[in-house]
């Protein structure tokens, strides 16, 4: 799948501006690691866009939408990785991208969430602030903080670096989020 196509799939089938922006986040987060671990581009950029496209329409299907469709145009990796972005799913994670997207959806979202209530947005934000974020149960308490541990485990990352990696790259793309 090309990335036009991924970008017009979620297009057809999200309407919320929020999530199309989480997704492009994730998306940015998850070429950067592909880039940076050696792995397709592509894919990994196309994985994370495509993460939530059914949750808009069909929250209560979510990923199963996204994921039969994927399946059906052969996308089997991509179609996986998706149905393994939550562990309370019980997928088993065997290839890197599958580990990434589960550490990268939920403290991405956090990480965004921060920004917005910084005059100065991404920029200059530091790991410790967003590791005080994650222990404040009361800040973006839609974020599963458990979720952001079991990926961390599970993708064998540490913390710190890992938030610098993901501020990093979104200090870097923010022309590429203003489109949306």
């Amino acid at each position: 799948m090309t990335r036009e196509e991924a970008h017009k799939i979620l297009d057809e089938m999200i309407d919320s501006k929020s999530l199309k922006k989480h997704c492009l986040t994730i998306a940015l987060v998850m070429e950067a690691y592909a880039s940076k671990l050696g792995e397709p581009e592509d894919l990994w950029y196309n994985t994370g866009l495509l993460h939530d496209a059914d949750y808009d329409r069909f929250p209560d299907q979510h990923p199963n939408i996204i994921v039969k469709r994927l399946e059906e145009s052969g996308d089997f990796e991509m179609a996986y990785a998706i149905s393994a972005h939550f562990t309370k799913w019980g997928k088993k994670y065997h290839k890197p991208l599958e580990k990434y997207l589960l550490a990268v959806d939920e403290l991405t979202g956090l990480i965004v969430a921060a920004s917005l209530m910084r005059p100065t947005g991404m920029m200059g934000m530091t790991v410790k602030s967003v590791k005080k974020k994650i222990k404040s149960k009361g800040f973006a308490a839609g974020v599963d903080r458990n979720e952001i541990d079991k990926g961390i485990e599970i993708a064998d990352l540490e913390l710190s670096e890992h938030v610098q990696f993901i501020i990093d790259v979104l200090e870097n793309s923010s022309e590429k989020l203003i489109t949306i």
